[in-house]
C-alpha cells in the first residue's frame, strides 16, 4: 500500500461515526477552513527559511488538511481524493499544450498567455461570471488582495478613472525598490499602529470600494 492510500485510510478511520475521534466526527469544510489557513502559513514560513527539515512536515500538514476535505467530499457524495486528483491533473494537461501538445512555447511570458486564454476558454464553457471581480477569494490577505483588483483592472484593461491614481502608480513604481518599498510599508504599519488604526482593514476596504467603483453590480 503506498503512504498516500495509507493517510486516506487513517482518515477515513478518524471519521468513522462509531470508532473515530470524537473531535474529527465533528467537523465540517467551514469548521477546519482556519486549520487550512494556518497550516499554509506555517508552510510559508518554512519555505521562506528555506528550512528543508521542518518543511517536509508541513507539507504534510497542508495535504492532510486536503485529505480531510476529500474525505469529507467523499462521504457526502461528492468528490474524493481521487477525483481530486485527477481534476488537477486533467487542468495541468489541458493548459501546458507546449508539454502535452503541439503547441511551440519557448518563454514564461508566452506559457501565462496561453495560460490566460485556456482559463477564459474554461471560463466561458462554466458557470456564467456575472461581475468583474467575482472569482477574487475575499479570504486573501488585504495586501494580496488590492494586488489581485488591479491585477484585474489591468488585464481588463477597464477604465479606472475615479477608482485609482494611475499617474501616481507609475510615478513610484518608476523609482521603487525592495528594500525602500519594505521600509516604506513598516512605517505605515507602525504609523497606524500609532493612530489605533488596523491597516488591514483599511486597505481591504478601500481595494473593495475600488472594487465596488468599478464593478457596482
Amino acid at each position: 500500500m503506498s503512504a498516500i492510500d495509507e493517510l486516506i485510510q487513517t482518515v477515513a478511520a478518524l471519521r468513522e461515526p462509531e470508532t473515530g475521534c470524537p473531535w474529527d466526527i465533528e467537523q465540517d469544510h467551514q469548521s477546519i477552513a482556519e486549520c487550512l489557513i494556518d497550516e499554509c502559513c506555517e508552510l510559508l514560513q518554512t519555505i521562506d527559511r528555506l528550512d528543508m527539515d521542518h518543511m517536509e512536515e508541513e507539507l504534510g500538514d497542508v495535504l492532510l488538511q486536503v485529505v480531510m476535505h476529500a474525505q469529507m467530499g467523499r462521504e457526502a457524495g461528492h468528490f474524493d481524493f481521487e477525483s481530486v486528483c485527477r481534476e488537477i491533473n486533467e487542468k495541468l494537461v489541458r493548459r501546458h499544450p507546449h508539454v502535452f501538445g503541439a503547441d511551440n512555447l519557448e518563454s514564461s511570458e508566452a506559457v501565462l498567455v496561453k495560460w490566460d486564454q485556456i482559463k477564459a476558454a474554461e471560463r466561458k464553457r462554466g458557470p456564467v461570471q456575472t461581475g468583474k471581480f467575482k472569482d477574487l477569494p475575499r479570504q486573501l490577505p488585504a495586501l494580496m488582495f488590492a494586488q489581485d483588483v488591479y491585477k484585474q483592472i489591468r488585464k481588463q484593461n477597464m477604465p479606472a478613472e475615479g477608482a485609482i491614481d494611475q499617474a501616481a502608480i507609475d510615478t513610484v513604481s518608476a523609482t521603487i525598490d525592495e528594500t525602500t518599498l519594505g521600509k516604506q510599508l513598516f512605517e505605515i504599519a507602525a504609523a497606524c499602529r500609532s493612530r489605533g488604526i488596523d491597516p488591514e482593514s483599511a486597505l481591504r476596504l478601500y481595494a473593495q470600494k475600488v472594487v465596488n467603483t468599478l464593478d457596482p453590480a
